[in-house]
């Protein structure tokens, strides 16, 4: 056994106060893990319920930051706690911030194809639910914006600035 396998054994499981398995490394603007001790970023609160609006504006100002994981963890928590209705909006949103995070990181495959996953959820939900702006988003945009970021990712095969590749949420111009 190696020595990073011995000290990942040794170590008791990270938890929350809740006693779910958690890892509490710290992390980076893009959620790559750093060593024990290091400083990372704040993580975002996990759980939290949200307006909608609370929920785009707070991530939005993470893509602005450059720190599109944190802003998939908040329309996670919109997924997972919003109306059965809107569970597939707010999962294609969290799947498009966490090809951006995927792109940033380098993974230009994975992060092209979760764009793409996230880009077809968004509009397949906005053409079943008749809405082309839920909560003030705009739905074509969004998926425009998806849509050629992967294209891009693809076809330069190298890592992109998350702050320079946030799209807008709400369609209004920088």
């Amino acid at each position: 056994m190696d020595d990073a396998s011995e000290a990942g054994a040794g170590r008791a499981r990270d938890r929350d106060a809740e006693g779910r398995a958690r890892n509490a490394r710290p992390r980076d603007g893009l959620g790559r893990p750093l060593p024990y001790g290091a400083p990372g970023v704040a993580r975002q609160p996990e759980g939290v319920v949200r307006t909608p609006r609370d929920t785009v504006s707070e991530a939005q100002a993470l893509l602005d930051a450059g720190r599109p994981f944190h802003a998939h963890e908040v329309f996670e928590d919109a997924w997972k706690s919003g109306p059965d209705e809107e569970r597939a909006l707010w999962r294609g949103l969290a799947q498009m911030a966490v090809g951006l995070t995927h792109a940033a990181r380098g993974n230009t495959t994975g992060g092209a194809r979760l764009l793409r996953r996230g880009a077809a959820a968004v509009e397949g939900w906005a053409a079943e639910a008749g809405e082309d702006r839920p909560h003030g988003m705009d739905v074509a945009q969004l998926v425009a914006w998806a849509n050629e970021s992967a294209s891009v990712v693809e076809r330069d095969a190298a890592a992109v600035d998350a702050q320079a590749w946030a799209p807008r949420l709400l369609g209004e111009r920088r």
